[in-house]
């Protein structure tokens, strides 16, 4: 991991402690957002909630205005469903350092052995979450009714980008923020 990695790493750290929403973002969730992807994001974490809007900031200062890739901006992360702090910092770490050990601790659904929430699955099953994020982020705004290119956004954000100027744009936005 770079200097520059550790850094930007340790900034997002400390921001997730803090974490907060203001009215006025509250506002512009429902004006970017239909009633039931608003249940969605407002389903996220917190932390979770605070980095996608920032995702959302840095796409409208740079002019983007497609209604598809700023909701996408919003619930790009929708599938990580509850992950305490903890969980987040070994992801990281485990993924950095050994991506096949991360592979191998992450319970593959997400979810109890026997059943149950799609977000259960303890320490484990927040590391499946996270590695599979993206898939079931599209599936959770599919089933909210988001435009289909939205849907598309949210399963590729973690893809290399080649020549989708939307997704590259949604990625350059995430790793900003």
């Amino acid at each position: 991991m770079s200097w520059a990695r550790a850094a930007y790493r340790s900034r997002q750290f400390f921001g997730a402690l803090r974490a907060r929403l203001e009215k006025e973002e509250r506002a512009e969730v429902a004006a970017h957002l239909t009633p039931a992807e608003q249940r969605l994001f407002y389903a996220m974490d917190l932390r979770d909630q605070r980095h996608a809007l920032d995702v959302f900031r840095v796409l409208k200062s740079g002019g983007q205005r497609d209604a598809s890739l700023l909701a996408a901006a919003l619930l790009h992360d929708v599938g990580k469903g509850p992950i305490r702090l903890w969980q987040r910092v070994a992801f990281v770490l485990l993924r950095a350092i050994s991506p096949r050990l991360l592979r191998r601790l992450a319970s593959a659904d997400g979810a109890p052995a026997g059943g149950g929430s799609s977000f259960g699955g303890g320490w484990r099953g927040a590391l499946g979450r996270s590695l599979d994020h993206a898939e079931r982020g599209a599936a959770l705004a599919k089933a909210a009714g988001s435009t289909p290119e939205t849907v598309r956004l949210i399963r590729l954000h973690r893809s290399p980008a080649g020549d989708d100027v939307a997704l590259a744009l949604l990625q350059a936005a995430d790793e900003a923020s």
